[in-house]
């Protein structure tokens, strides 16, 4: 597993998800392999800060097999300043399927999005946006 360093070359302490918790026990542990995502907005959470890193292996070990693309390049303009979910549908512990309804902020504007997610051999990833 790579260690997904931010868009400034600097470790983030907090998460750039949203959630008031430190980058290394929230999608850090995601990010490394030490965790996987208990449910489809921990995903959304995760990959949006893939994102914000730069994490390529990350974005594709957690995509469809049906629809992940065969490489993902980053907008070297872009920059990530934070996520709003707006809702979300199915997509807990005990579902196979979800949304997630998201705002994802940035330098140029917002990326509005209601994402598909399901489980693949017993974990979830992106499908695809609805």
């Amino acid at each position: 597993m790579t260690t997904a360093i931010g868009e400034n070359g600097v470790m983030p302490s907090t998460c750039p998800c949203g959630l008031s918790q430190p980058y290394t026990v929230c999608c850090g542990s995601l990010h490394q392999g030490r965790a996987t995502a208990v449910t489809a907005e921990q995903l959304m959470r995760s990959r949006y800060t893939a994102f914000v890193m730069h994490d390529a292996d990350y974005l594709r070990r957690t995509w469809s097999l049906s629809t992940r693309p065969a490489a993902i390049e980053f907008d070297p303009d872009r920059r990530w300043t934070g996520l709003e979910i707006l809702g979300t549908t199915g997509g807990s512990a005990f579902h196979t399927e979800g949304t997630v309804e998201f705002n994802a902020h940035h330098n140029t504007g917002v990326q509005h999005e209601n994402s598909r997610f399901t489980r693949e051999a017993g974990e979830w990833v992106y499908v695809a946006a609805l």
